[in-house]
């Protein structure tokens, strides 16, 4: 439903993942941890329309499955950070039977679409009385606009790799500076060469010397497919600080995230941040030619775990350009 009335702002929180809270107890003496008990009420939060500038309608759903009644409910509502939601909380009168759902209306102001791909996450969040005793549980909901990238190489924006005789095409530390061709294929380095590192199989850039080959991580969205226990980066830090987060997204609309990070292309201790050292060249390539011959240049692998029995669909990278990505894979 469209409306071109606006919603006075506020400022929503935004949470990543679903969560139950039991509440706590008070113990005389200490007790060995108990199991959590298992949540019997089901939080959904119906498809949002992303096609703004729009007041988009959202209907959250509250499903008792526990065999005492639900009662004294009350439900919450937010989106991303600065969405304005009318009412931010509603509470739905009367008693709620084992199945009986109970639902809560709320309205968002969307604001104009972007472009690319952009993941948005909505929230609601039921409190109440009996039912299943946990007094709370929140449901979260991911809508998508877009495509994520078809590949790493589609997201290329960077040039990491020149011929040491024509230098100035590269910046991969925003100095003008680049890893040299022949140097890196003295190292097995050669453009499409096999790299085997944590038990993945990753694929150097088939690029020519001196164009784009490598991403400079800005949170972009990469399609990947396959199932394993991790996902293996190969790249090199600019600067001791090329630490983040990625996020992978399963085809079954869950996720799972896990930092990571590479040492400095040089200088940093190779195991910095857990990586593991791939390659080792000599010299780099300086605007003016190539230099610093006695300097290690080096290249990285570091990985993040996986739910194995999940399958992958793409990934977002850390949102930390001095993380600089070569390839990604999944190991077994």
């Amino acid at each position: 439903m469209r409306t071109a009335r606006l919603i006075n702002p506020l400022r929503a929180a935004v949470a990543a993942a679903v969560l139950f809270v039991p509440a706590q107890t008070a113990s005389a003496a200490p007790a060995p941890p108990a199991a959590a008990a298992e949540s019997q009420t089901e939080v959904t939060v119906s498809p949002v329309d992303l096609d703004g500038p729009v007041i988009a309608t959202v209907k959250v759903t509250v499903r008792n499955s526990a065999p005492q009644r639900l009662r004294s409910l009350k439900v919450s509502f937010a989106g991303p950070v600065g969405w304005a939601v009318q009412p931010s909380v509603q509470s739905v009168s009367g008693s709620f039977a084992t199945g009986a759902p109970a639902t809560a209306t709320f309205h968002i102001q969307v604001p104009e679409k972007r472009s690319g791909f952009v993941i948005r996450t909505f929230t609601a969040t039921a409190t109440y009385q009996g039912g299943d005793g946990l007094g709370t549980a929140t449901g979260v909901r991911t809508d998508r606009s877009g495509s994520p990238q078809a590949n790493l190489a589609a997201a290329y924006n960077g040039v990491a790799i020149t011929d040491e005789s024509a230098t100035t095409a590269g910046n991969y530390d925003g100095e003008g500076n680049s890893f040299s061709a022949q140097k890196l294929a003295a190292a097995g380095l050669t453009p499409g060469a096999k790299v085997e590192a944590l038990g993945a199989g990753l694929t150097w850039p088939d690029v020519p010397a001196g164009t784009k080959d490598n991403v400079a991580s800005a949170g972009q969205a990469v399609s990947l497919a396959g199932q394993g226990s991790r996902l293996v980066f190969l790249g090199s830090g600019v600067g001791s600080g090329a630490t983040g987060k990625a996020t992978v997204y399963y085809t079954d609309g869950t996720s799972t995230t896990g930092s990571f990070g590479f040492p400095n292309w040089s200088f940093d201790p190779v195991d910095a941040h857990g990586a593991t050292l791939v390659a080792s060249t000599d010299g780099r390539n300086r605007p003016d030619g190539y230099g610093n011959a006695t300097v290690k240049y080096r290249v990285f692998a570091n990985s993040i775990a996986l739910d194995p029995s999940r399958t992958v669909e793409f990934v977002v990278l850390p949102a930390n350009g001095n993380v600089h990505l070569f390839d990604m894979a999944i190991a077994s």
